[in-house]
């Protein structure tokens, strides 16, 4: 080989040794990171650009939803109904008769509760309750109503514009004041809610809310202007009737209490009420009432008449209700329709039929009356009186003395027995004077009349609306308790059907959701 050729291989070998090492120091040099411009490089790789997406997306959504939140929260206190009520009994929502009652309100009516906002929503869930209820009748009375709060402590002299009201009486605990005009009315704790005292500490046990009642009885007689007169007629002994004079006051009748001994009937009274004497009426205050009744020959007058338990006797009264065609027996009825009776084993305490009297103008007349200890009432004259309410035809009535050896099947009439009657005389003019006459004072005590699935209330204010020409209608709100606070589902088709979307079909839309995000994002 020549030398020039030997040169040339040393020279390549060289080379290749040299090409060989730079590889390998390449190799082990570690990449520098370009510093100038990193965070720019970072901010737009693909891993940046998805993070700040999804920051933004976290953000937004939480923006949206205290948004919505505050504008829900704004449109909740100016719509109170706004607010779903999902409790089984409704405990947040007004019943059908007050939203009926104060969306046709014709006059400005103003609620005041008498303490601050926060105080009051501070006595616990009851008057939060009660709050609620209050600020929906606002809301649908077409802006008929207006609710307000005063803080007596900071306002002393705010009761000075209402004399008519007893302040001073510590027991009376006024929390709620209703006016309209120049007539008011003050409800105490004890008309608002229900509730039990302690003895000892004097602390309240709340149970329940009546401010919807309370409160629509208070609008009522503080809208009506001519109320109309009822004398309970007073001295002969008489069975308590507060619960039927409570129960007029609250349907707003004026009710006076007379005794004949020293008064005659108010002239201007429309009805007169002889609740369950125990002594007789003296034939001078028998001649009182008929004279009242006669009113001059022009009529249009109404006596109620029930008798008490025992059934003294009573031979001036008798005669009376004999001259308007009726007769009340001494007897007590019984039941022995097991589908009727309302009280245990009890055979004299059942519900009863309607006639076509007085049940037109009932708002349900699917709901009954009930009786107890009722004397049956016999129709001696058909051309005067007829019959308001009856048993079934498997009723009958047990004697007054009846003996260890009365069989009550000797007694069963065979048809209707009457618990309930009514004499009308009419004049010339078709202007009408009327008796009524109920065989049970039991059913009109403040004890039954409370139950809301009987209808003894509601029937005896539609006979007394009718008879003394009133066009309004009881108003009966049943008490709202918040201890039940579940949904207000029931049927099982439906809690199935809940069951299925809750527990099933909706944890499984989120599973299926999940890896459909989780495969998109590990195949990319």
């Amino acid at each position: 080989m020549s030398e020039e050729n030997k040169k040339l291989n040393n020279a390549n070998t060289s080379d290749a040794v040299d090409i060989k090492t730079e590889n390998k120091d390449m190799k082990d040099k570690k990449p520098v990171k370009n510093k100038k411009g990193g965070i720019k490089t970072f901010l737009k790789s693909r891993k940046a650009k998805h993070g700040s997406i999804a920051v933004a997306i976290i953000v937004v959504v939480i923006a949206i939803v205290i948004i919505l939140n505050a504008v829900v929260g704004l449109l909740v206190d100016r719509f109170p109904d706004m607010v779903l009520d999902l409790t089984s009994n409704n405990s947040f929502a007004l019943q059908e008769d007050t939203v009926d009652y104060v969306s046709h309100l014709d006059k400005d009516v103003k609620v005041t509760v008498l303490m601050a906002e926060d105080t009051f929503e501070s006595q616990g869930a009851y008057f939060i309750q009660a709050q609620q209820l209050l600020e929906k009748m606002q809301s649908n009375s077409n802006g008929k109503l207006k609710l307000e709060y005063v803080d007596l402590t900071s306002n002393p002299t705010f009761t000075s514009s209402y004399p008519n009201v007893d302040w001073q009486t510590t027991s009376n605990n006024y929390i709620i004041l209703v006016e309209c005009g120049s007539q008011y009315k003050a409800l105490a704790l004890d008309d608002c809610f229900e509730y039990e005292q302690s003895q000892y500490n004097y602390q309240y046990s709340f149970k329940g809310t009546t401010v919807e009642q309370a409160v629509i009885t208070a609008i009522l007689n503080v809208t009506t202007d001519d109320k109309v007169v009822v004398d309970m007629i007073t001295g002969n002994q008489e069975q308590d009737y507060s619960g039927i004079k409570k129960l007029l006051e609250d349907n707003a009748y004026q009710v006076n209490e007379i005794s004949l001994a020293t008064q005659d009937i108010d002239k201007d009274a429309a009805v007169a009420v002889i609740y369950a004497p125990s002594v007789d009426f003296d034939e001078s205050a028998v001649s009182k009432i008929s004279k009242w009744l006669s009113n001059d020959g022009k009529y249009g007058r109404s006596v109620i008449y029930i008798p008490t338990g025992d059934k003294p006797e009573t031979p001036n009264l008798d005669q009376f209700l004999e001259e308007w065609g009726m007769k009340v027996n001494s007897g007590f009825v019984f039941e022995t329709n097991m589908n009727r009776l309302v009280s245990g084993n009890s055979l004299f305490a059942f519900i009863v039929d309607y006639t076509d009297y007085y049940k037109d103008g009932l708002k349900n007349a699917k709901i009954p009356v009930v009786v107890s200890d009722s004397h049956d009432i016999e129709i001696k004259d058909e051309n005067l009186a007829h019959s308001l309410l009856v048993t079934s035809d498997q009723a009958g009535v047990r004697p007054s003395d009846a003996g260890n050896d009365w069989d009550y099947e000797d007694a069963l009439k065979g048809k209707g027995v009457n618990v309930a009657a009514e004499g009308v005389v009419t004049n010339d003019e078709e202007a009408a004077s009327r008796v009524v006459v109920f065989g049970s004072y039991m059913m009109f005590s403040e004890s039954i009349m409370q139950y809301n699935s009987f209808n003894n209330s509601a029937y005896l204010m539609n006979v007394i609306n009718t008879i003394s020409g009133k066009d309004d209608v009881d108003i009966t709100i049943e008490s709202k308790s918040i201890n039940n606070t579940e949904l207000g589902i029931t049927d099982v088709a439906t809690q199935n059907t809940m069951m299925v979307i809750f527990v099933i079909i909706i944890p499984i839309a989120i599973l299926v959701a999940g890896l459909a995000v989780w495969l998109r994002r590990r195949n990319k």
